[in-house]
């Protein structure tokens, strides 16, 4: 094993969570064929099997989930060395690992950027995936921050909220609801549905507000991504309800907002680690820089109201989401879930 370089050991853990090959040398910027070199080379030094192929899956062999772990200690203590380093020089160095849900991606790498114009020596790391994913990484302590919509209620957490997240209503501009004014969920619940997949934590939500009124919407499509569901919506397939973020890099007019009872349901964004942790030095600035971003405005129909970095212009009874500039900071509280 002294011939073993880290590189081999962080190729064969990406291997051992991802369980791909191919996911792996995604991740880590790598061809597939310098992966299956490398495993090839740790296989041998070690010189014994450590993973095996099983149809499309890769699985681990007990030597190799014994290494998987013993690779995710070297790498924690080093972690630990790093923060040590950071803590004495300040913020010059560092590394902060991040990971998020899908939904975070139209925020978070904005929110990185500038956090690296001020600390230009910081290495970034963001992973962006669905909930299942970053809900194994969390409870394998594998980054430093998780950015999602929900606490997890299966892993004792500290999550902290950095951002609203109203989920709004929305329609093609020329929907005949567009133009309306004070519309019910009644209404609203006899229009076909275009609904993201069950579990997701935005459906639940708009589930859970049709139901306490004694109301039920059935899907007409179920798509697995934002992006699909606006395509569907400018289709004139049916309306949706989503995060006001997904809106952030559109044009103003190309989606109405309604004006409906029950919405923006108001949900927020946090900023989740696993209780009894330590985090970083980088990582606890990082978090104290998104609680100093943080807006409390939320989109409204009622006109000239925030909406996720978006202002909700009022024109015939829907609002129209034109950008601009982000609202004032405004305190926050950490939450303890678990």
């Amino acid at each position: 094993m002294r011939h073993t370089t880290f590189r081999q050991l962080e190729i064969f853990e990406a291997i051992a969570r991802m369980g791909s090959f191919t996911r792996a040398s995604e991740e880590l910027h790598l061809t597939q064929p310098t992966v299956s070199m490398q495993m090839k080379k740790l296989t041998d030094i070690v010189g014994v099997p450590l993973v095996e192929q099983v149809g499309k899956k890769v699985l681990l062999t007990e030597d190799g989930r014994e290494l998987a772990q013993a690779s995710r200690d070297i790498f924690a203590i080093l972690d630990r060395y790093t923060m040590s380093v950071a803590q004495r020089r300040g913020l010059e160095k560092g590394r902060l690992k991040l990971m998020a849900i899908t939904t975070a991606s139209y925020f978070a790498p904005r929110l990185l950027g500038e956090f690296s114009k001020l600390h230009p020596g910081i290495e970034l790391s963001l992973r962006v995936t669905n909930k299942e994913q970053v809900l194994a990484s969390m409870a394998d302590n594998l980054d430093d921050l998780y950015l999602l919509g929900t606490p997890p209620e299966e892993i004792d957490v500290v999550a902290t909220p950095i951002m609203d997240n109203p989920i709004v209503v929305l329609t093609a501009p020329d929907h005949p609801l567009a133009g309306q004014q004070g519309l019910t969920l009644a209404r609203l619940a006899e229009e076909p549905w275009i609904m993201r997949e069950a579990g997701s934590g935005t459906r639940k939500a708009i589930e859970r507000l049709f139901h306490d009124h004694g109301l039920d919407i059935r899907p007409r499509l179920e798509l697995g991504s934002n992006e699909a569901i606006k395509q569907a919506i400018l289709a004139g397939l049916g309306i949706s309800a989503l995060s006001c973020h997904v809106l952030a890099l559109h044009q103003p007019g190309q989606f109405a907002v309604l004006d409906s009872e029950g919405f923006p349901i108001q949900r927020h964004w946090y900023a989740v680690y696993p209780a009894g942790r330590q985090i970083s030095v980088v990582a606890r600035a990082f978090l104290d820089y998104l609680l100093d971003q943080r807006g409390g405005s939320v989109c409204s129909p009622e006109g000239g109201q925030d909406c996720c970095g978006a202002e909700c212009e009022r024109q015939g009874g829907a609002a129209l989401v034109t950008p601009v500039t982000p609202v004032a900071p405004r305190p926050a509280q950490p939450a303890r879930k678990g």
